[in-house]
């Protein structure tokens, strides 16, 4: 199905210096001078009622806005179009919707039908009055965007129409289109705090860091700027700092105490940390702002979504659709819960019933998509998990992923005490496009899974570049996230579910899970890793392009120090005290003893003990991006120039000498490589074997270091041996034929008739070119490994499309020799 997506364009135009009375009002507004702007509107009189208005209510005074604008009403003076803008912005706002459709109404139709002159700032009111019409005619939002860029075209200088073009843009998802229209104001005022959030907000949509450098510039520039104190304060709230979003919001709501916004970050933050004094002002707040605050209760949703509280959040979901059953925020979180509960069908009537209001919204457009393309899938049951994968990858990625799920859970079980109801569902899809959508709703996600708890979704190993990424161990990852959200009753903060993940990798298999590296220990050097009292902020608020990387390794140490030095049983002990309601500095107290500020302390004494030989070798890195340095990087430079020269004992010397400064290390150019291929080549298999085996112990996506190890551990007779690096190769790509194949064979010969069968199976998943001969040879090993009746099967349908395959004639004979009845 193809659904239109329609964004209309403005038109860039060049700017004038402002002289009017309105935009010097709107000038010392946007400098925070709140004070000063309303004296000078009260001194205007009735020629700047309307900006009287604007000022009070930016400060939350709307009985008298609403006045000041009816005041404006009466004059035939500029303001008044603005002012009828504005009042049916406010009926819109406290919930009566039927006044503020008929004021806009009104005004779109005089603008749709002109007589007299209209200024620039009547065309932004008219383009007001669309956006309001906009709520329930997409039409509408079309003729918003025209009649900005038509204000702009009348006055160039004129920057209210281009921000109200750049906020409308972005709220239709439209954030290329946003960030011109913004960059055009800052030309002309570099630091205008409203354009600067508006990159800001930008920047977060494109979820790059530079979202909260920009906010803070634009507070900075603006300390009454509402808009950008609720933007930290959210991201406070989204890093788990309540105490200090608090402080952000009422910062905020002594500003404007009628921000509906505000009073639902206040409500979300206390509805988490149970603070229902608070809760129910806030609550009782928002009810004066509107009859039907769906926001609010959509705000608390959203909270409790990023919080991993699903069933929480679908409640309050539902509590802001009761409200206003034209939300398409309400019905997008509905619908995006349904999906999340695996309840597909549901979810995509409701995310239709959205996307019929707002055909602009281009997250419902590729969710729906995305549910278009999933219905093709194929469904696979077996055991405790229910594996959703595209047609031509299901049965080979089905094959070992299984096998390997029920390993997992009945491994996790054990240690968390805790069973997850079946099925768990696994989606893997074979674009990771459509990974990212079904996690956020837009692509460019750089994850490789995600959890939803009982709803598991991953990229499939088709969709990476081989060697990006390892799909046993991420798999293995966010099973263990259904666990510990599970045993945390979904109340476990991001960094410790992420860092027990991670953990629960490497005990899964040699080498899985993040290690250390270079870039890791540098930037921890360079004091860029956040304590762990603030390593939330490092998932959510990412301040270079790694942090992210670095907070889930990170992570895993601390449980890893956890797991050393209180036991298993100190890390379920945390979980469970989530689940009881208990915060993070009660939770350190009541189950490790110590404080969050005194862990950090004895984090990092453990920390630089477990590293204290390879942080010899880094230079830190106070950036986060800088390149990596220092005597350990140096020594593998030279190892390999050395390489390159022939001067082979030199580089063997020096390649030694980098390895004992890091003797950890598993990246792509770890010293092992070197070391491996020199000794092969010099024909000591032996030391080739010690040191590939090292480094395929520590790296999981390594293709062709486990290749070396087949093929040495082969030429030292070691068939049995062989077989582990091809096995790990295939979770790091299941689809080259000729390594299923020499699987299939080394099994064969010593002795693994059931590992044979498998691979041979493999082969024939993956629709070899001679599908004949791979049937055939999956016969052979059925044959060998006593299944006679799937032997059989097997030949008859081979013959059945080459009766002449002699091969197949030969085994069929054979088994009915073996067995004459």
């Amino acid at each position: 199905m193809i659904r239109p997506f329609v964004v209309a364009l403005c038109l860039v135009c060049a700017f004038q210096q402002p002289a009017d009375p309105r935009a010097q009002l709107r000038a010392l507004a946007d400098s925070g001078k709140l004070d000063e702007a309303e004296r000078v509107a009260r001194a205007g009189g009735p020629a700047l009622s309307a900006g009287l208005g604007d000022i009070l209510r930016l400060r939350g005074k709307l009985a008298a806005a609403d006045s000041a604008f009816r005041v404006a009403l009466t004059s035939d003076g500029a303001g008044r179009r603005s002012a009828e803008a504005a009042l049916a912005e406010l009926a819109y706002e406290r919930g009566d919707r039927e006044d503020a459709f008929r004021r806009a109404s009104a005004l779109t139709s005089a603008y749709e039908n002109p007589t007299g002159r209209w200024s620039a700032d009547d065309r932004v009111a008219a383009g007001r009055a669309y956006v309001v019409s906009g709520a329930r005619t997409a039409v509408s939002v079309r003729k918003a965007l025209a009649a900005f860029d038509a204000a702009v075209a009348a006055d160039p200088s004129n920057i209210e129409a281009r921000i109200r073009v750049g906020n409308l843009f972005l709220d239709k998802y439209s954030a290329p289109d946003a960030k011109k229209s913004f960059d055009e104001v800052l030309q002309r005022e570099p630091e205008n705090p409203r354009a600067l959030l508006g990159l800001a907000r930008v920047a977060q949509f494109e979820n790059k860091p530079e979202a909260m450098p920009l906010v803070r510039r634009a507070v900075a520039a603006n300390p009454t700027l509402v808009g950008g104190q609720l933007f930290l304060a959210k991201a406070k709230i989204e890093a788990e700092e309540y105490d200090s979003a608090r402080v952000v919001i009422r910062r905020a709501l002594a500003v404007d105490s009628s921000s509906m916004q505000a009073w639902s970050l206040l409500g979300a933050t206390a509805w988490i940390t149970g603070d229902s004094a608070e809760f129910r002002q806030a609550q009782a707040a928002a009810r004066q702002l509107s009859s039907h605050p769906s926001d609010f209760f959509a705000e608390l949703a959203e909270a409790a979504a990023r919080l991993h509280r699903y069933d929480d959040g679908n409640r309050l979901a539902r509590e802001a659709l009761a409200m206003d059953s034209n939300s398409v925020r309400a019905l997008g979180l509905v619908g995006t819960n349904q999906l999340r509960a695996a309840k597909i069908e549901e979810g995509r009537a409701t995310i239709e019933r959205a996307f019929a209001i707002d055909p602009f919204n281009l997250w419902h457009k590729n969710t729906l998509d995305l549910l278009d393309n999933l219905a093709k899938f194929r469904t696979i049951d077996r055991g405790h998990f229910r594996l959703v994968a595209p047609p031509k990858e299901a049965e080979i990625l089905s094959m070992y992923l299984v096998p390997l799920l029920e390993e997992a859970y009945d491994t996790l079980s054990n240690k968390y005490n805790y069973k997850p109801a079946a099925p768990v569902r696994l989606e893997i899809y074979g674009e990771h496009a459509d990974f990212s959508v079904r996690t956020v709703g837009l692509v460019g996600l750089g994850a490789l899974g995600v959890s939803f708890g009982p709803v598991l979704a991953m990229d499939a190993p088709s969709s990476r570049t081989r060697g990006e990424f390892n799909w046993g161990s991420t798999a293995w990852h966010e099973l263990a996230h259904t666990f510990t959200l599970g045993v945390s009753g979904n109340r476990v903060p991001r960094w410790l579910t992420e860092g027990l993940s991670v953990l629960e990798e490497r005990h899964a298999r040699p080498g899985w899970g993040a290690s250390a590296s270079v870039e890791f220990l540098s930037a921890y050097l360079g004091g860029r890793i956040r304590p762990v009292s603030q390593l939330n902020d490092g998932f959510v608020h990412p301040r270079y392009g790694a942090e992210i990387i670095h907070s889930y390794y990170d992570a895993s140490l601390v449980c890893e120090m956890i797991e050393t030095t209180k036991g298993r049983g100190a890390l379920v002990a945390m979980l469970k005290a989530y689940r009881d309601g208990f915060e993070t500095p009660a939770v350190f107290e009541r189950v490790l003893g110590t404080r969050p500020a005194d862990f950090d302390t004895q984090f990092d004494t453990w920390l630089r003990a477990k590293f204290a030989v390879p942080l010899l070798s880094v230079v830190p890195d106070t950036t986060g991006t800088a390149e990596a340095k220092g005597p350990f990087v140096e020594a593998i430079r030279a190892g390999i120039a050395y390489v390159g020269q022939g001067r082979l004992d030199s580089a063997r010397a020096t390649l030694l000498r980098a390895q004992a400064m890091f003797p950890e290390y598993s990246g792509n150019a770890a010293p092992a490589i070197f070391l491996s291929q020199l000794a092969r080549d010099r024909g000591d298999l032996k030391e080739a074997l010690s040191q590939i085996s090292r480094y395929t112990s520590r790296s999981e996506t390594s293709w062709e270091g486990n290749l070396l190890e087949a093929d040495v551990r082969e030429r030292m007779g070691d068939s049995a041996g062989a077989r582990a690096p091809l096995e790990r190769m295939i979770w790091i790509s299941p689809y080259d034929v000729s390594v299923h194949v020499r699987l299939a064979q080394l099994a064969t010969s010593t002795g693994d008739h059931a590992l044979a069968v498998r691979e041979r199976r493999a082969v024939v998943a993956l629709d070899p070119s001679d599908a004949l001969d791979a049937h055939y040879q999956l016969a052979r090993a059925l044959a060998n490994s006593g299944d006679t009746a799937g032997a059989r099967r097997e030949l008859l349908g081979v013959l059945e499309q080459a009766p002449s395959f002699e091969k197949a004639q030969s085994l069929l004979l054979e088994l009915k020799n073996r067995n004459p009845r």
